[in-house]
């Protein structure tokens, strides 16, 4: 089988020419730009390339996708299943262990055409399809990684000493539909942030510029936040990592007992899903990570085959229904997995 060469694309850049891989955070304060993802499980992959320059555009110069039938994807928890980790969550929150905790699956399917599988090509479908602030592409078959994104959401953004991050939690098609709980559920993940960056920024630089706002995305909207801080000069990217990783929005309050019940509920792995997924320009001391959701990555090592895998979940509160939020996911998916799929419809036709 042909090997795509390894290649970035964020922000209006395209990234080529291979030098260094390293699972060490510490490469990121050093030299040059890298592409980044930091897998839910804690898996870190930092890919240093020689030739970073302004992306054409060209889509012709991408490869080629064809993606799995609509009615292809499994899901890791069915809707009992995933209902019933909604009701063993209330109860934890009952009990006090918890106040929030995100429920996840993994959905997959197998890949009919795995030569023609280039997430780039995908990424290029996703931002037809699906535009989002943080889109992009990291394409290291030697490696395993192999992601294309699609993300609404800034996990952290870096400009010299000043970090900031925009939590997101609250989901509807219109604003109408968001509920007192999701305005709660955001300003509790809020407060997880600025904790997490507390720990690593300098005291009393973190601060909420922004809470709970509206924004919207196509075919539904979000409450985003900002929480915002200031590095001191002893602290980079390995203090920066520990002290917020994995994201608060994507884990719940306490962060940690909300792990343990995860664990506990998840049966699929998460990867790149949930994670951390962008770039680093550490000459510059600038980078922006986007949190790993809205995301599909390619398993070639897979026991049936390669397939092509996506996430999707919901935070539950006390206030959840277990329906509802099945629903938030699938409604988080239905876009994402149609442009991914081979019946997806562009203006020209049928993209397969």
């Amino acid at each position: 089988m042909y090997e795509l060469p390894p290649l970035a694309r964020f922000g209006g850049l395209i990234a080529s020419d291979l030098r260094d891989v390293t699972s060490d955070p510490a490469a990121l304060d050093s030299a040059g730009w890298w592409a980044v993802v930091a897998d839910f499980e804690g898996r870190l992959v930092c890919a240093r390339f020689g030739d970073v320059r302004k992306d054409p555009g060209d889509p012709a110069a991408r490869g080629a996708w064809r993606g799995p039938a609509r009615d292809a994807w499994t899901s890791s928890l069915d809707r009992a299943a995933y209902t019933a980790g909604v009701r063993r969550i209330r109860e934890h929150i009952a009990a006090g262990e918890v106040y929030q905790a995100n429920l996840c699956r993994v959905l997959s399917a197998p890949l009919p055409d795995p030569e023609h599988a280039d997430v780039d090509a995908l990424t290029a479908l996703l931002a037809r399809g699906n535009p989002a602030p943080y889109a992009g592409t990291i394409r290291l078959p030697a490696h395993g990684v192999e992601v294309a994104t699609a993300s609404p959401e800034l996990y952290l953004r870096r400009d010299g000493r000043t970090v900031e991050s925009g939590p997101i939690k609250g989901t509807g098609r219109t604003a109408d539909d968001l509920l007192e709980k999701d305005h709660a559920e955001n300003v509790m993940i809020v407060d997880l942030v600025r904790n997490d960056m507390g720990r690593v920024c300098a005291t009393g630089s973190v601060t909420v510029p922004a809470l709970c706002a509206v924004e919207a995305h196509p075919g539904l909207v979000h409450l985003v936040s900002t929480v915002r801080g200031e590095l001191p000069e002893d602290a980079g990217w390995p203090g920066l990592l520990a002290a917020t990783f994995p994201p608060g929005s994507v884990t719940g309050a306490p962060k940690r007992s909300a792990l343990d019940i995860i664990e506990s509920l998840e049966t699929a792995p998460r990867g790149p899903y949930c994670g951390g997924i962008g770039w680093v320009d550490a000459d510059r001391r600038t980078g922006e990570l986007a949190v790993g959701i809205r995301t599909f990555w390619i398993d070639r090592q897979a026991a049936a085959g390669p397939v092509l895998r996506f996430g999707t979940g919901a935070g539950i509160t006390w206030g959840s229904d277990p329906d509802r939020e099945w629903d938030e996911t699938e409604l988080k998916a239905a876009r994402l997995l149609a442009v991914a799929s081979e019946t997806y419809e562009t203006t020209g036709g049928t993209t397969r």
